[in-house]
């Protein structure tokens, strides 16, 4: 399996593993999980279920998965990631947390992810940027953020990178602990996040949560599971066809034919098989 899916173009430059972790809402039809926001006027609150995930850049499917409340905060995930000197972890800065930053740090994990807007820091060193680095790279910097834990006060370095993305008209703020990386670099890496982003919204928009045949936490779950499971299945038979196909219009060929008796793979290689082999006998006719 992981033959079919890696890609290790990124691997072979950084010679790292990258993760990106995100989460993502499902609203709910009854007030079953507790869900965010305020109470309606009328009373009747739906509930939501967020799913926190992990995935690897190169393989682009779901590596983990927690289910929880929609109201639990996404810091949740922190506490559940593998620190090691081969991984490193890339994440929106709604997760910003010092603490684990200082754990990243003493595991000698990279992460890359953006600087709060209100952050307050002390600027260590500015690096000079040299020519052949991206001309989008504004800034380069070693600063100092203060880490309090239990009545006491301590400070880590990190590194802070200024891009200025003219495709979007925008500029970045990101953090990171990549102290030897070029920052160009850390700014691509970044810009992977949004593969995972592409994910839940494949998975929102090809498999039906919107609508869900239990009114229970269990059943709730377990169908959502299916839909992970499908999304899985569809990805492998897509990356082993060599019949170019556009996922939703896989998915849907798919659910139309479900339960037809036919060669799956053979029929999406050659849908039009069989209309032609019709097509032949037709004119064979036609001639006597």
């Amino acid at each position: 399996m992981d033959n079919l899916f890696s890609d290790s173009r990124i691997k072979d430059v950084i010679n790292k593993q990258i993760e990106i972790f995100d989460s993502t809402t499902i609203s709910l039809f009854q007030d079953i999980l507790k869900c965010v926001g305020r109470k309606p006027n009328n009373g009747k609150r739906k509930g939501g279920i967020k799913t926190h995930a992990i995935i690897n850049v190169d393989e682009k499917v779901h590596k983990i998965v927690w289910f929880t409340h929609s109201a639990r905060q996404d810091h949740f995930l922190l506490d559940k990631l593998e620190l090691n000197a081969n991984t490193i972890y890339v994440f929106d800065k709604g997760y910003n947390d010092y603490k684990t930053f200082k754990k990243f740090v003493e595991n000698q994990t990279g992460f890359v992810t953006r600087l709060k807007d209100n952050a307050v820091y002390d600027t260590v060193l500015d690096k000079e940027i040299d020519e052949n680095i991206h001309s989008g790279v504004l800034e380069d910097k070693i600063i100092e953020l203060e880490v309090k834990e239990q009545n006491q006060i301590s400070k880590i370095k990190l590194r802070k990178i200024v891009f200025y993305d003219r495709k979007l008209k925008r500029r970045f703020e990101f953090l990171t602990n990549l102290f030897e990386m070029r920052p160009d670099l850390v700014s691509a890496i970044y810009k992977l996040r949004w593969q995972i982003e592409t994910l839940f919204k494949q998975l929102k928009q090809n498999f039906p949560l919107k609508y869900f045949l239990g009114d229970n936490e269990n059943a709730i779950k377990i169908q959502i599971y299916c839909a992970l499971i499908a999304n899985l299945l569809m990805t492998v038979i897509q990356k082993q066809l060599k019949r170019k196909w556009a996922f939703s219009n896989l998915v849907s060929f798919c659910r139309i034919h479900l339960f037809n008796y036919i060669h799956l793979m053979q029929f999406l290689e050659m849908p039009n098989k069989d209309w032609l082999k019709s097509q032949i006998q037709i004119e064979q006719l036609t001639l006597f």
